[in-house]
């Protein structure tokens, strides 16, 4: 009689698109810290090394929680570097296993493990994204980023094509379901939306919508443009570590609603409560 073992296995969430200045990495960051603040244990995944700034971004959380003796939450964080190697094959092989194991590494201590990819496309991008149960991909709110996702036609707004990332999303489900019968709920957030650009905001959202039940995602209202993530940043800090670090700014209606922004995305995710142990069978 074969025996059925129960191991550990966390929820992955990857943060990703092909254009960098989407606000990608700050949407993690706050993902992360919402998290850790919700209950959760969280490990961080930055596929882009080159630019790091997610590994930048928690860097400079640890150095300002030590330098004011005060306790921030934390995620286990981990690097995966590109293979510099002159075989495109043996470099490819090199990333899966480094990235393989990262992922196990940090599942089989945390609930949540959050992924940041690159910006561009790239193995590793390719990776993360095949590996998601929850793929989040920020747009800003233009038909510039919407390129990004569809091919639209400029007279009637119709959808031509779903573009080369769409595609690779398509990729990265069957691999996944291939993998271990898995899917993964895409989740499009609609970045920096413009307050006086009513018209463009208007029209992105029908085209979006209609995208939407062509290849299946969800959208969910993205962060403001807001100066306050910018100066948060450079701190290491998030929207949810204001009042225990003790930032001195004066806390807006604007930062209020920033706030609201960041628990309205760690709603959409949908994750299990906290102590609920995401567990699955291994024969």
């Amino acid at each position: 009689m074969s025996t059925v073992t129960v191991q550990h296995r966390a929820h992955v969430i990857v943060l990703g698109n092909e254009k960098g200045g989407s606000g990608k990495s700050t949407a993690a960051m706050h993902v992360i810290v919402g998290l850790l603040r919700d209950g959760y244990s969280v490990g961080a995944i930055d596929l882009d090394a080159r630019q790091a700034t997610l590994s930048n971004y928690l860097a400079a959380r640890a150095s300002y929680a030590k330098s004011h003796n005060i306790s921030l939450p934390q995620p286990l964080s981990l690097k995966v570097l590109r293979a510099d190697l002159d075989s495109r094959a043996e470099a490819d092989a090199c990333e899966r296993d480094r990235f393989s194991q990262a992922v196990d590494d940090l599942s089989a201590l945390c609930d949540v493990v959050v992924i940041d990819c690159p910006g561009a496309d790239t193995n590793l991008s390719r990776l993360g994204h095949a590996r998601a149960d929850t793929l989040i991909t920020p747009i800003n709110d233009s038909f510039v980023d919407f390129a990004m996702l569809a091919k639209v036609d400029a007279d009637n707004l119709d959808i031509v094509t779903p573009s080369i990332y769409s595609e690779m999303v398509w990729e990265a489900r069957k691999q996944r379901f291939a993998r271990d019968r898995g899917r993964i709920d895409w989740i499009v957030m609609r970045n920096r939306l413009g307050a006086a650009e009513a018209r463009n905001r208007r029209d992105v959202g029908t085209t979006l919508e209609a995208l939407a039940k062509r290849i299946g995602f969800r959208t969910v209202k993205g962060f403001g443009e807001r100066v306050i993530f910018r100066e948060l940043y450079l701190q290491g800090l998030t929207l949810m570590d204001v009042r225990e670090a003790g930032v001195s700014i004066a806390l807006s209606m604007s930062h209020v609603a920033a706030r609201a922004e960041v628990r309205a995305l760690l709603s959409a995710i949908r994750l299990p409560a906290p102590g609920l142990v995401l567990r699955a069978p291994v024969a």
